[in-house]
């Protein structure tokens, strides 16, 4: 089969590898028709990771079930399903608790926890920028879609990850009717933040970026753009919330966030959103933080640390939910909210490639190009 193979830092081929097959009586094999590339996928696309060079990438995968292991029960063949990034068991005391995101089973490391498709130290599994996927404990993972699932692939793909990523950033920060919820970073995870806040109810979603395309789609859906390359951030959520800070906010950075002038500052958003958010608020980080960072700017975020402002976060008594987002918990739901036209995530995609237009999509999401805010990739889609 064809895949997206990681060959070193800001190189990717499309080139053959071993096919995906069943491996076990309880394993899925899907023919993927859409997998996105995500922001995740970039840590490791330029070398921050220890993502091994041969391995491909894709934990946003969609398709249709080609074949099932002897053991599966509900998944048939000619399904069309959605599968979360989280690879996870379904019968350890974490996925018993909805915590899926962090699977004792899945994960081979015994001092771990958590697995993914295609994803640095989280198992050997293979990614869905390929032509096929083995689904392990296919009754599990497998999320069926209804009878639009092929047609409407672009908003269904969004529910393996981030869709369900930006509600938990939502859920963390404990948003609710009539809030004030600041957001930072607009990129696809910020973005769907956005629109789950305001499925949530939110009054009022601010969401802070510098890149055009981006807060575009922000004012899109009505949220509030500001612009940190032209106003203090901090200070305009001040504004716009009477002086006392929004009710709470989100995390959608990451450990690479970095100024206006491309310095890189790992503690720039945590620390923005402790003086963005009120006394008492809550604050919900999915942005991707990682316990080393080799290619960091300074040595603490070498460290995995952060010069953190905890003296004013316990003197606000605020609090801070954190964490990779357990995807199982809220798929279900959220499909339904697309199936009724309720949430169109797709409306962030500004491109959908074939599989062999894989590098050059890598090297424009990296660079953050004007326009490319989500890439969908089709392994079946004819090449350019």
């Amino acid at each position: 089969m064809r895949a997206v193979v990681y060959e070193g830092p800001r190189q990717v081929s499309v080139r053959d590898v071993p096919d995906a097959r069943i491996e076990r009586p309880t394993d899925v094999l899907v023919r993927i028709t859409s997998a996105n590339i995500c922001g995740s996928d970039l840590h490791m696309y330029e070398g921050r990771t220890d993502f091994e060079a041969g391995r491909w990438f894709g934990h946003e995968n969609l398709g249709q079930v080609v074949e099932i292991g002897a053991g599966i029960d509900k998944i048939r063949v000619g399904d069309w399903v959605v599968l979360p990034f989280n690879i996870s068991c379904g019968h350890c005391k974490n996925c018993e608790r909805q915590l899926t995101n962090y699977c004792l089973t899945a994960q081979p490391e015994p001092t771990m926890a958590g697995a993914a498709y295609g994803f640095a130290d989280m198992g050997p599994y293979g990614g869905g920028q390929a032509e096929l996927l083995r689904v392990p404990w296919g009754d599990f993972n497998c999320l069926r879609l209804g009878e639009d699932a092929e047609q409407r692939q672009t908003d269904y793909v969004m529910l393996a990850d981030i869709f369900p990523t930006g509600y938990h950033a939502t859920e963390l920060a404990g948003v609710q009717p009539g809030d004030q919820t600041v957001i930072y970073g607009a990129g696809p995870v910020g973005l769907m933040a956005a629109l789950s806040a305001t499925i949530r109810g939110a009054s009022k979603v601010m969401i802070v970026d510098r890149h055009p395309d981006r807060l575009r789609l922000a004012e899109s859906i009505g949220a509030i753009a500001i612009d940190d390359s032209k106003v203090d951030p901090v200070q305009a959520v001040l504004d716009h919330t009477m002086g006392l800070g929004a009710d709470n906010g989100c995390e959608c950075v990451g450990y690479q966030a970095h100024e206006p002038s491309g310095r890189e500052q790992a503690n720039l958003t945590m620390n923005r959103l402790v003086a963005s958010v009120r006394f008492t608020g809550k604050i919900g980080n999915v942005g991707v933080f990682v316990p080393q960072d080799p290619g960091a700017s300074d040595e603490l975020a070498k460290q995995g640390k952060l010069a953190f402002d905890y003296g004013m976060f316990w003197f606000k008594g605020q609090h801070i939910g954190s964490g990779q987002a357990p995807v199982k918990k809220y798929n279900r739901q959220l499909r339904d909210l697309i199936a009724a036209g309720k949430a169109e995530p797709s409306f962030i995609v500004s491109h959908e490639l074939p599989l062999d237009r894989a590098p050059e999509a890598y090297e424009h999401f990296d660079n953050r190009d004007d326009g490319w805010t989500k890439v969908v990739l089709h392994p079946a889609m004819a090449g350019a």
